[in-house]
């Protein structure tokens, strides 16, 4: 250090430190400047320029459930939707009771069906030409017609018996979510509270029927009418116990008469249902058993018992000469 300031006084004087010192000074201040400067932008306003940027449409986009494929499907919607309101608002209506709510349902459905349709005629149409050529024309009609139609109607296939199973779900977990609705109930909770802590206990289990109510609960809070929310969710099911469950609902709530006592009621009458329901299923095997029993064991034993006497009789009659 005492080298240094030799050094620094012979060449710049006895005030040499002071220069250096200065100097250095000014280089932090001159390093320092840009950073002092740039102004730091505040994460708020860096969210309100970015949503403003971005128009309603984008932003509608960015929030939907499927997202990613929203702005494909938006160029050709007018391809991909029926222009038949009736026909839009069974499909709909139809895509919703399989657990398909998302705003481009329709669209994916029937983009769907025409690219399945489309792909499996052209599979048809060049295995007929290319691989195996010379077919009859009924061949080549059900070697390229046909697979283009399975194609074209498979999703709606695949989508009723996606609705048959979602509402067996929901059919076989109701008369559960309503035992715990009505402890819910019984404890002092409001409805409001009571279905959405009953949707969060049954969601493991029974999904379709926990996001059914989880939806009526949200629209409950959004200030939507209870009646026209518990009839919505009644059309979505589309079940006789839901139906008749949301009338119960309205009606006590329209004479203002005890839900617990309701729920109490309709409760015992549902456990009543499954246990018929599952007496129904049990009363029904023993004649599914028989018609299988029918199909797979009779004729290999009627084959063990009259198959020798059949193939002597025939030995006989042949002139074989021979017995069995």
């Amino acid at each position: 250090m005492a080298y240094f300031d030799m050094v620094v006084e012979a060449l710049l004087g006895p005030d040499g430190m002071m220069y250096v010192a200065g100097a250095a000074g000014l280089l932090l201040i001159v390093l320092s400047l840009p950073m002092v400067m740039r102004k730091r932008v505040d994460p708020l306003d860096r969210l309100r320029e970015d949503r403003g940027s971005e128009s309603h449409e984008e932003n509608v986009e960015r929030l939907s459930k499927h997202g990613a494929s929203n702005e494909f499907l938006t160029k050709y919607a007018a391809y991909l939707e029926p222009e038949d309101e009736d026909e839009l608002s069974k499909t709909r209506m139809m895509l919703v009771r399989a657990g398909y709510g998302g705003r481009d349902a329709v669209r994916t459905l029937n983009a769907a069906q025409m690219v399945l349709g489309l792909g499996l005629l052209t599979i048809g149409v060049f295995y007929v030409l290319v691989l195996a050529p010379g077919m009859s024309p009924v061949n080549m009609f059900l070697y390229s017609v046909v697979p283009g139609l399975v194609g074209y109607y498979a999703p709606k296939y695949w989508l009723q018996k996606r609705v048959a199973k979602r509402q067996e779900e929901i059919q076989d977990g109701f008369p559960d979510s309503l035992d715990l609705l009505l402890v819910c109930v019984e404890a002092g909770q409001s409805l409001d509270q009571s279905i959405i802590r009953m949707a969060t206990e049954i969601e493991p289990s029974y999904p379709a029927l926990a996001q059914e109510f989880l939806l009526v609960s949200h629209e409950m809070k959004a200030g939507k009418d209870k009646g026209d929310v518990l009839r919505a969710m009644a059309e979505r099911c589309d079940l006789q116990d839901i139906t008749s469950f949301v009338t119960v609902l309205i009606q006590s709530q329209s004479f203002g008469t005890s839900i617990a006592d309701a729920l109490r009621v309709y409760a015992a009458e549902m456990r009543d249902k499954r246990v018929m329901r599952a007496e129904e299923k049990a009363n029904v095997l023993p004649t599914k058993l028989t018609v299988g029993t029918m199909m797979f064991c009779v004729p290999p034993l009627l084959i063990i018992l009259i198959g020798p006497s059949i193939f002597g009789i025939s030995q006989s009659l042949g002139g074989g000469g021979g017995s069995f």
